[in-house]
């Protein structure tokens, strides 16, 4: 069965679109996603591969995750996803470690933010978060990204507190990824409950990251807008 993806992904290589995606996802020396080989495979298409093969054994898939090709890695992350979703409490459990386990090859933007909220964060509801401020405190931006993101799972559930407090720790993070995750996250709180998100404006907007702030206050009228950008 894993040939049998690997093939069908070569199929659908698309050279033009992967030198578009390598430059899109910063894979150049010295950038966040230095190394990353593209196959240029549209999300629809890889979609769809991953509904066919979703009941891969987890040996194979953490082949699949353990590969430098993007779209394998995002094919193993789309399937741990489709899985999780239609498991028993024991699987669950199961995925959620083998995520755990395998999370430095959740290495991209697009890989964590497909997968953190759906597999990590529902996981840890209604359960101790704790290793969610750990990755908060890491040195390694995909830790930083998974915790933030995974409180979207929270968020949905019109549960903040955990949102808000990473979203603290993360402040003075000096990544622009962060800053455009923490600000979305955010903005998403505000959309259930304006009044909390702007009671953490008001104590930290002085001091946010501008790239942060613009993504928190993005669907706020525009005098509120001139309010917290100090124009």
């Amino acid at each position: 069965m894993l040939e049998k993806i690997k093939h069908e992904l070569h199929r659908l290589k698309n050279p033009g679109r992967a030198k578009i995606l390598s430059r899109f996802f910063k894979t150049g020396k010295g950038e966040y996603g230095e190394g990353d080989i593209f196959l240029g495979i549209q999300i629809p298409q890889l979609r769809e591969i991953a509904k066919r093969y979703k009941d891969i054994s987890l040996k194979s898939l953490e082949e699949l995750i353990k590969s430098r090709i993007h779209e394998h890695r995002m094919v193993a992350v789309l399937i741990l996803v489709e899985r999780y979703q239609k498991s028993d409490k024991q699987n669950k459990y199961k995925i959620a470690e083998f995520y755990l386990s395998n999370r430095s090859y959740i290495n991209n933007w697009d890989l964590v933010d497909l997968s953190a909220p759906k597999i990590l964060g529902q996981y840890l509801n209604g359960q101790d978060r704790s290793i969610l401020y750990g990755f908060a405190g890491s040195k390694n931006l995909w830790e930083r990204r998974i915790s933030i993101l995974s409180a979207f799972y929270f968020i949905r559930n019109n549960d903040f507190e955990d949102a808000f407090k990473i979203s603290e720790m993360l402040l003075n993070d000096g990544h622009d990824l962060i800053h455009k995750a923490v600000g979305w996250m955010l903005r998403e709180i505000g959309k259930r409950d304006i009044k909390s998100e702007e009671k953490f404006l008001k104590k930290h907007y002085k001091k946010m990251p501008r790239t942060m702030l613009r993504y928190a206050i993005e669907k706020f009228p525009r005098n509120k807008k001139m309010f917290y950008m100090g124009v």
